[in-house]
């Protein structure tokens, strides 16, 4: 038989040997989407947009100040929606200011022309999320934020919403990243258990191995009490901050942004409405190459607090190539309508894992310039580390 009769992507001339016929597609086969034409950009798509297991988004050369938040729904495109609520165009070319509390339509440099079988979805990158930023994906005649339907066709945008901190970008910047997915792979909650027992998929400090909690994903709790002699537990957004330059890196001084929050006698934490925290897991985790995760919330019942705006974990987070044991995860939080009492070791979410289709020829910290890798409590790499941390 002919190597290429059957492959799982006749069109995109995939090779016949991946492990699986469905899942996430790993960074090889996002070259070959590229290659092919289904991933297309006004300039040429960057190596380094390229990651594990998906692809940075560039924002477009201008940016629309929208007076409210919008999805098209499938009888509209954005286009239509921004000639009918657009309150002020911005040029992107240069630094532009993007203020906070204000929402932003930019059309993306990437366009899509997906085969039938592959859908993708987005979320945001983590250094975004650690700044406070909601940004989501749209799509035309689109129903949902962050999802894209298989075989779409069509432009990408980003809703932008500056939260905490008003921010610089420009015409390039990388603020979401999507995911690629053919069919539907299968639930694997029922195989976590087996994986934790084969590779380990949770540490505490001092690199010990512990049994992962499985519910609905691999369930994880807040750190209160800090680790070693470190009392900083976290830190909690200053309002009176000013602007953050996407572009400038480990440049900004963090008492400047940030008040440090350390640990009391009770270990318990009182989140504030409408306040903006940056806090870390108890648990150290690890996402082996042939997986990703994403973070979702444990129970909306437990609590009225969002702890997600950047929950996708890449392969190898955490792992690397078997050198690493585990990563904490950092948990970006805001509470809702009223104050909410956080204690040590409280459950707040859950990784779900997914399938990839074959181990990604690139691993997250391997060479690719990954920013959390060896993380613990941490900010976005914009600014300089804390003296007292």
């Amino acid at each position: 038989m002919n190597h290429r009769t059957q492959t799982l992507f006749p069109d995109l001339e995939l090779p016949a040997e991946s492990r699986h016929t469905t899942g996430i597609l790993p960074s090889q086969r996002l070259r070959d989407l590229v290659e092919s034409g289904h991933i297309r950009a006004t300039r040429p798509i960057l190596p380094e947009q390229i990651q594990p297991s998906s692809i940075d988004l560039r924002l477009g050369p201008v940016a629309y100040r929208v007076r409210a938040s919008f999805l098209p729904n499938e009888h509209s495109t954005v286009r239509r929606k921004l000639d009918n609520y657009t309150a002020e165009e911005i040029s992107l070319t240069e630094p532009a200011p993007l203020e906070r509390g204000k929402v932003y339509i930019v059309p993306l440099e990437e366009e899509l022309n997906l085969p039938s079988y592959i859908s993708g979805r987005a979320n945001p990158k983590s250094t975004t999320g650690r700044l406070d930023v909601f940004t989501r994906l749209i799509t035309d005649y689109g129903c949902e934020f962050e999802t894209v339907p298989a075989g779409y066709k069509g432009k990408l945008y980003a809703e932008i919403v500056p939260g905490t901190f008003s921010v610089i970008v420009r015409q390039g910047a990388r603020l979401n990243q999507l995911r690629f997915t053919r069919g539907t792979p299968p639930d694997l909650d029922s195989r976590l258990t087996k994986l934790d027992q084969q590779v380990n998929l949770v540490f505490q400090e001092g690199d010990v191995a512990v049994e992962a909690s499985i519910g609905g994903g691999l369930r994880f709790s807040v750190d209160l009490a800090g680790t070693g002699d470190l009392s900083v537990i976290g830190y909690r957004a200053r309002r009176d901050a000013p602007v953050v330059d996407f572009s400038r890196i480990g440049f900004y001084d963090p008492i400047q942004f940030w008040e440090p929050i350390y640990r009391n006698p009770r270990r318990d934490l009182v989140l504030n409405p409408g306040e903006f925290y940056i806090l870390a897991s108890r648990e150290k985790v690890r996402i082996p190459p042939e997986f990703a995760a994403e973070m979702v919330p444990y129970d909306p019942s437990v609590g009225e607090f969002r702890i997600h705006y950047a929950g996708f974990f890449d392969p190898g987070f955490g792992y690397g190539t078997d050198d690493i044991k585990g990563t904490r995860a950092v948990l970006e939080v805001r509470s809702h309508e009223v104050p909410f009492l956080l204690e040590d070791g409280q459950v707040v979410g859950r990784l779900v894992f997914k399938r990839l289709m074959d181990i990604p020829d690139i691993l997250y910290g391997v060479g690719i310039g990954s920013s959390y890798q060896k993380q613990g409590l941490a900010l976005s790499k914009h600014f300089r580390p804390f003296a007292s941390a």
